[in-house]
């Protein structure tokens, strides 16, 4: 594979991993928005599901093949996975959306520390100080207050730490077993799916004080609920291709610029509130 293929293929990921997950957020807004379904946790397991069967079809249409990996580092990888996004919506409902957002926001100086420490990783002064610049926009466009307290700041450390760790693995995982992401994703998916699916009405309930299995399902949501997942699909096979040409700190340093958009889109196609602390915040981000 040339540079320039190479270079190509890495864009085209990149390119399909903003477009997909800006489409999901404001699918799941409307969801969350227009119909009050509140199950995030729960649909991000039916997100995975949906993504394991399009893969085994694919797989039967020869559109890729699969690769024997090590069973139970794969294992691992998935369950670790599946917490990390539960430990993640807990954040969110345990600590105001401030706190929330600064949990996102260390993942990426907790990513490098771990890198640097563990894997001889060197990053030059120019990209510290572009991840800094990066993270103080993104804080101010998106930290709007800090209340602290000691349940929801244990469980914001381990969701940074069972992110951070996840993400390590998706690249390494690739990389030490030879693996294309579509065959790590094919094979980690129903780990991921089985510790959400079992999780998810349980941290749903709590959080919302409701049944996600006794919500009325109309036909609008029904078919929000599909297109969800079917957007999912690509959230999840672009996430899992962007790891593997860049690193996890490429990924984070992404999913901050994909905030960005997210809340412009919000206030374009939504009309969220949006304030000149947004677009100031936005501004230096992007810069």
């Amino acid at each position: 594979m040339t540079e320039s293929t190479s270079n190509l293929g890495t864009v085209g990921a990149l390119s399909l991993s903003v477009i997909s997950s800006v489409a999901i957020v404001i699918c799941n807004k409307a969801l969350l928005s227009n119909f009050s379904f509140n199950f995030a946790t729960t649909l991000t397991s039916w997100h995975l599901l949906v993504t394991f069967f399009s893969l085994y079809v694919a797989q039967l249409l020869k559109l890729f093949e699969n690769k024997p990996s090590d069973p139970g580092t794969v294992m691992g990888f998935g369950v670790l996975n599946g917490i990390s996004v539960g430990l993640l919506n807990l954040c969110l409902g345990f600590n105001s959306v401030g706190f929330y957002q600064m949990t996102k926001l260390a993942i990426i100086p907790c990513t490098v520390l771990l890198e640097t420490l563990f894997f001889g990783k060197r990053f030059s002064h120019h990209i510290q100080l572009s991840l800094i610049v990066l993270l103080i926009g993104v804080g101010i466009a998106t930290i709007t207050d800090l209340q602290l307290n000691a349940l929801g700041s244990l469980i914001s450390v381990l969701a940074i730490g069972t992110t951070c760790v996840a993400q390590i693995m998706t690249n390494t995982i690739q990389k030490r077993f030879m693996v294309s992401s579509t065959q790590l994703l094919y094979q980690s998916c129903p780990y991921q799916a089985t510790t959400l699916f079992i999780m998810g009405p349980f941290l749903d309930g709590l959080l919302t004080k409701e049944n996600v299995f006794a919500f009325k399902y109309t036909t609008l949501v029904l078919l929000f609920i599909i297109l969800s997942c079917l957007i999912a699909v690509s959230v999840n096979f672009s996430t899992f291709l962007v790891l593997g040409k860049t690193s996890p700190v490429s990924y984070q340093v992404l999913g901050h610029l994909k905030t960005c958009l997210v809340l412009g889109f919000g206030y374009i196609l939504l009309h969220n509130p949006f304030s000149w602390q947004n677009v100031f915040g936005i501004a230096i981000a992007v810069v």
